[in-house]
C-alpha cells in the first residue's frame, strides 16, 4: 500500500489489494478492479467519501460499498471520526471538476508519435504461404503454374494441408493463403477459370529475403546442423515433448530444410540417420558380431513392395484370436509362475511397423487421412480394427511362418508403445459416459510398459468448454499423476501425426538394432499374464519380453477374456464418482455381485434397514483414507443402484 501513489492513496491501495487476491484466484473480478484502479490512479481529486468514487469510470454500487465498509473499519481501528456520505451538490461539482481536467487535458497538445516503418512481409515457416512461394520459386521468370501443380509441389513445405481443413469444423486450408499473397501483389494470377499462377517481382524478392536468411541460420549452426538429431527433443519452457514441424527435404529451392520430431520421453534418443524421406534400415551385423541372423534375409517377403519393402496396408480382424489364449488359473505366488524359454528374434529379422486403428478418421467424409499422412512422412501404417488404443507398433517378421515354428502366432510382435488419442470434444464425451474410465482400467490391464495419451485441441463451443473445463483438467492430470501415462498435447491432427511419425523412427532406431524376446504363447493365460510380465521386469529389467499380436489382442478382447471379478468392477464403475480405485476395495469386500446384493439384502427392507443399507459400503471402508474411500453420498448412490431402498 505504501507504494501506491496518487491524490487518494488510501482507497488507491484498497482496491489494489483486492485486484491482487482476484488475479491470484482467477476470478472475474480481476478486470473490474484493475479498470477502477487505473481510473483512481490517473485521478487528480481527492475524494472524502467511497460513494463519491462513483463518478469515476469503473467503480459502481459495489466496489462504492465495500470501500465504504473498509473505510469504516479503518476509522474505528485508528479512532477516526467516519466521513459523512456527501450529498447530491458535491457529486455535481465533483463531476464539474472531473470535466474541466479532462478539457485542460485535452488543450495540452500530445507529443507528436514516432513514426514506424513498415516491416517486410515474411511468412511465417512452413505456414501454408510459405509453401506457395517456394513452390512457385521453382519456376523460371516467365513460367506459370496451374492450381493441381502447384499444391503438389507446395504440400511438402507446409505443415498444413492444401485439401483438408487444419480442425475438423473449420473450413481453412492452407490454400486460402494464395488470397493473402494476392493482396500483396507477391503472386500474379493469369487465366479465367482455369487459373494459373506466377511470382511477380515483389514476390521474388521475399523468396530472396526468406533464403537469404536461412542461409544465415545455416552458416551459423556450422556442422552442427549437419549432425543434428532427425529426432530431436522439443523446445518450450521446461516441457521437452513438444511436436516441431516435419517436412521432408527439398532440393533445388535454395532452402536446406531438415525434419525434427519429438520423441516420448521415455529414454535419451540419437540419431542421425532417421528422415522421412529415407526410412531407418536395420544396421548390418557380420558372422563376428554380437548377435547373428537367425533368419534368411535373401528370402523375399511376398507381403513386401520390391521397391520400398514397406508394409502393404492391409485389414484383419481380431475373431481368430479370441479364444486363443485360456483364462487358466489363478496365481498364489511367483512359484506358480511358468518356466520358458523365450523365443529369440536376431536383429535384421524384423521390421518396426506402426498399426493403426480403421476407426481412427479426420472426420466421416475422409477417413484415409491419416494414413495418407503418415504415408507422406515415410510411415505406412498397417490398418486394422484394435481391441485396445487407437495406435501401437508391432516388430513384423520378414520371413513369414518363422513364429509358428517356433510356439508363437502369426508373423508379428507387440512392442510396449500403445496410444490412445483423444480430441477435447471425445474426451468430454468419454468422461461423461464412464468410456474415460474403463479405457484406463483396460489399458492397464494390458500390460503394457509405455502408454501415451495424445489429447488433441478441437473448437468446441465457449459454454461446454467452461461448464467441462475442470473435468477435463482434472482427466489429464489423472492420466499423469494417478495412471503414470504420457501425457502429449497437440495444437491439430497434422501435429498428431507429425509426432506419430517421430515415435516411429524413434522406435525403428530402438528395436531394429537389437534381439526379441517372445513369450511363447502356449504358457500364457489370462491369469498368469500380468503376474508374469511383473516378475520378468523386474528380474531382468534390462531385457525385454513381449508377446505375439493374436496373444495380445485374445488377452485385450473387452468381453470374451474377462473375468467376473473384472465384469463386476466394471459395473460398479458405471455409478457416477465411483472410480476404478474404489471398485476394487468393493471388490475384495464382496467378491461378486450376488455376495453385494445379499449384504444389502441383510440389512432389512424397514426404515431402519434402509438407514444401514445407505452407510454399508462407507462403514464397510470406512479404514481407508485416500482417494479410495467413500462418502456418504456415494455409498446412498450405490445402495440406490444394489440396494432395497
Amino acid at each position: 500500500m505504501a507504494g501506491d501513489t496518487g491524490a487518494n492513496p488510501l482507497f488507491l491501495g484498497w482496491v489494489k489489494e483486492w485486484w491482487d487476491t482476484a488475479r491470484e484466484h482467477n476470478t472475474k473480478g480481476a478486470p473490474t478492479y484493475k479498470k477502477a484502479y487505473n481510473s483512481l490512479k490517473a485521478c487528480p481529486l481527492t475524494f472524502q467519501h467511497p460513494s463519491e468514487l462513483q463518478v469515476l469510470n469503473g467503480f459502481g454500487p459495489t466496489i462504492s460499498q465495500r470501500l465504504t465498509d473498509r473505510l469504516k473499519q479503518y476509522c474505528e481501528e485508528n479512532g477516526l471520526p467516519m466521513p459523512k456520505h456527501p450529498k447530491r451538490k458535491r457529486t455535481l461539482e465533483l463531476e464539474s471538476a472531473l470535466a474541466a481536467a479532462g478539457a485542460a487535458q485535452d488543450e495540452q497538445p500530445s507529443p507528436p508519435k514516432r513514426a514506424r516503418t513498415a516491416r517486410p512481409y515474411v511468412p511465417k515457416l512452413n505456414s501454408g504461404a510459405y509453401a506457395l512461394l517456394m513452390a512457385l520459386s521453382e519456376l523460371g521468370p516467365k513460367e506459370f503454374m496451374d492450381k493441381t501443380t502447384l499444391i503438389a509441389k507446395a504440400q511438402p513445405y507446409s505443415e498444413h494441408s492444401f485439401t483438408v481443413p487444419t480442425m475438423a469444423n473449420k473450413s481453412y486450408t492452407a490454400w486460402d493463403s494464395i488470397k493473402t499473397l494476392e493482396d500483396k501483389e507477391l503472386v500474379y494470377i493469369r487465366g479465367r477459370p482455369s487459373k494459373r499462377f506466377s511470382l511477380t517481382d515483389d514476390g521474388w524478392e521475399v523468396v530472396n529475403r526468406m533464403k537469404e536468411a536461412q542461409n544465415l541460420v545455416d552458416g551459423v549452426g556450422g556442422s552442427a546442423n549437419t549432425s543434428r538429431n532427425s529426432i530431436a527433443s522439443g523446445s518450450g519452457t521446461s516441457n521437452p515433448n513438444r511436436s516441431e514441424n516435419v517436412n521432408p527435404n527439398r532440393q533445388d529451392s535454395g532452402v536446406k530444410r531438415e525434419s525434427r520430431y519429438t520423441p516420448l520421453d521415455l529414454k535419451p534418443f540419437v540419431s542421425t540417420t532417421a528422415t522421412p524421406d529415407r526410412p531407418l534400415q536395420p544396421k548390418p551385423h557380420t558372422a563376428n558380431s554380437e548377435y547373428s541372423i537367425i533368419i534368411d534375409s535373401d528370402d523375399e517377403d511376398p507381403k513386401y513392395d520390391e521397391e520400398d519393402r514397406k508394409p502393404i496396408i492391409r485389414e484383419t480382424t481380431n475373431r481368430d484370436y479370441i479364444d486363443l489364449v485360456a483364462d487358466g488359473d489363478s496365481v498364489p505366488d511367483e512359484s506358480s509362475l511358468p518356466h520358458f524359454t523365450p523365443i529369440r528374434l536376431a536383429p535384421g529379422s524384423f521390421t518396426v511397423e506402426l498399426v493403426l486403428d480403421t476407426r481412427e478418421v479426420q472426420a466421416k467424409n475422409n477417413r484415409d487421412h491419416i494414413q495418407e499422412e503418415l504415408s507422406k512422412l515415410g510411415v505406412r501404417p498397417i490398418m486394422r480394427s484394435l481391441e485396445l488404443g487407437d495406435v501401437l507398433w508391432i516388430a513384423k517378421c520378414k520371413q513369414p511362418g518363422w513364429l509358428n515354428r517356433l510356439g508363437a502366432e502369426g508373423d508379428e510382435v507387440v512392442l510396449d508403445y500403445i496410444v490412445e488419442r483423444k480430441r477435447l470434444d471425445d474426451l468430454i464425451g468419454s468422461i461423461k459416459d464412464g468410456r474415460f474410465r474403463e479405457q484406463k482400467y483396460r489399458l492397464k490391464r494390458s500390460g503394457m510398459k509405455n502408454v501415451v495419451y495424445i489429447i488433441e485441441n478441437f473448437n468446441i463451443d465457449m459454454d461446454i468448454r467452461r461448464q467441462y473445463q475442470d473435468a477435463m483438467d482434472t482427466a489429464m492430470a489423472s492420466i499423469q499423476v494417478v495412471n503414470g501415462y504420457f501425457l502429449k498435447k497437440t495444437d491439430t491432427i497434422a501435429e498428431s501425426i507429425r509426432y506419430l511419425a517421430a515415435v516411429t523412427y524413434m522406435l525403428k532406431e530402438i528395436y531394429e538394432s537389437k534381439p526379441l524376446f517372445v513369450i511363447p504363447t502356449q504358457v500364457l493365460t489370462a491369469k498368469n499374464y500380468l503376474p508374469l510380465v511383473k516378475h520378468l521386469r523386474e528380474k531382468e529389467p534390462s531385457r525385454g519380453y513381449y508377446i505375439s499380436y493374436p496373444a495380445f489382442a485374445s488377452l485385450v478382447s473387452k468381453s470374451e477374456m474377462m473375468t467376473l471379478k473384472d465384469v463386476f468392477i466394471k459395473m460398479l464403475m458405471c455409478i457416477r464418482r465411483l472410480s476404478g480405485e474404489k471398485a476394487i476395495e468393493i471388490q475384495k469386500v464382496w467378491k461378486t455381485p450376488f455376495q453385494l446384493v445379499k449384504a444389502f439384502e441383510a440389512c432389512g427392507s424397514d426404515e431402519n434397514g434402509k438407514k444401514k443399507q445407505k452407510v454399508l459400503v462407507m462403514s464397510m471402508l470406512s479404514h481407508l483414507v485416500d482417494r479410495r474411500s467413500v462418502d456418504k453420498g456415494l455409498s446412498e448412490r450405490i445402495a440406490d443402484v444394489w440396494g432395497f431402498l
